[in-house]
């Protein structure tokens, strides 16, 4: 596309961004003033959420976080949507400390991480999360509720708001649908309590400085800032058993399976591993996958004396159409680059 019909389409669809960026902008206002109604809670509750369409390591985030309110003996309620899962227009809880035989079909694949990777914790899925939290306190009567990809539902009052960024999205998509990537107008981010950039060992210190000046325009003055990246803890079978170090893939032929909406950060993790990945099969975001989608894909592997590796979120998909002894899965936690310290004392000041 040449640079005079670019200028053409841009200057038609400007208005459409535009237009995107002030509905949003007209509606966080109403709440603001009170003609849209809040529902309050005597519960802290936290919101993890993005102004992004894609990921943004929200579910790595708030497994961190639960994990931290967990180790100061703190019950957690997440509330999320349960996105593409058959509960999603309704409701439905899953609890730690008991066998995790639930169906992604029914609570959707970041409901069954969170679920498996905490100690403390009940997992609510379920899109109208403000009659849900209603629904379900007084059974549960969590100490701390996560609002997961909470940051667009304000339906729901809440005591911190942390919003995430993705350091590999370049700075030009930060505009309004069709002309970028963002929910909302980065005014959004007036709200926000606490910034944090994922992923931002693989990018360069001079974009990870041009992010952090771009939110500073927006955020209020103070607002900390945090930044984390992805570490490998474990390799699992499809079983959830621990199968071989991270440092073992060293060498070793691998065929990748995704369906994440940012699968580069995927790739490039196996690769400083020492990995040969001779293969890669991406789906989309929150994928079903079928037998005849993974049968061809296994046989490629025997072929080529490979292993399969996935991610968390898609394993426990994978698993309820195969049972093949070849498909692995990273285990990942997050550790930061910078602002733990700061994360962990504005979580205290809410909790206590």
């Amino acid at each position: 596309m040449n640079t005079k019909l670019m200028s053409i389409v841009y200057f038609l669809v400007l208005p459409i961004s535009k237009l995107w960026e002030s509905i949003y902008w007209i509606r966080r206002f109403f709440y603001d003033v009170g003609v849209f109604k809040q529902n309050h809670f005597k519960v802290p509750v936290i919101s993890v959420g993005n102004l992004t369409l894609g990921g943004t390591g929200k579910t790595p985030f708030t497994l961190w976080l639960g994990n931290y309110l967990n180790s100061i003996d703190k019950k957690v309620m997440v509330l999320t949507r349960g996105y593409k899962g058959n509960l999603e227009h309704s409701s439905g809880i899953i609890k730690t400390g008991k066998t995790i035989g639930h169906n992604p079909y029914a609570f959707g694949d970041e409901a069954l991480v969170l679920c498996r990777g905490m100690k403390n914790a009940s997992v609510v899925v379920g899109k109208k999360r403000s009659e849900n939290l209603k629904h379900y306190f007084e059974t549960e009567k969590p100490d701390v509720v996560l609002l997961d990809d909470g940051h667009q539902h304000l339906m729901i009052d809440r005591k911190l708001n942390i919003v995430l960024f993705d350091s590999l999205l370049s700075i030009d998509r930060y505009k309004a649908p069709p002309l970028g990537y963002l929910r909302e107008g980065m005014t959004a981010l007036k709200d926000a309590d606490l910034v944090v950039f994922g992923r931002a060992d693989i990018v360069s210190q001079e974009k990870l400085d041009d992010l952090k000046q771009l939110v500073e325009k927006y955020t209020r003055k103070g607002t900390p800032l945090a930044s984390f990246y992805y570490a490998p803890t474990d390799i699992k079978d499809i079983n959830y058993h621990s199968a071989m170090s991270p440092e073992e893939l060293k060498d070793k032929k691998v065929i990748c399976i995704s369906g994440v909406a940012s699968p580069k950060s995927f790739y490039e993790l196996l690769k400083s591993l020492g990995a040969d990945i001779i293969n890669t099969y991406q789906f989309p975001d929150h994928h079903y996958y079928t037998d005849e989608e993974l049968a061809p894909i296994v046989a490629e592997a025997k072929k080529e004396e490979a292993i399969i590796i996935s991610t968390e979120k898609d394993i426990v998909k994978l698993r309820r159409v195969s049972e093949s002894g070849n498909i692995y899965y990273v285990e990942i936690s997050i550790k930061f680059l910078s602002g733990e310290s700061e994360v962990k004392e504005l979580v205290n000041q809410v909790i206590y």
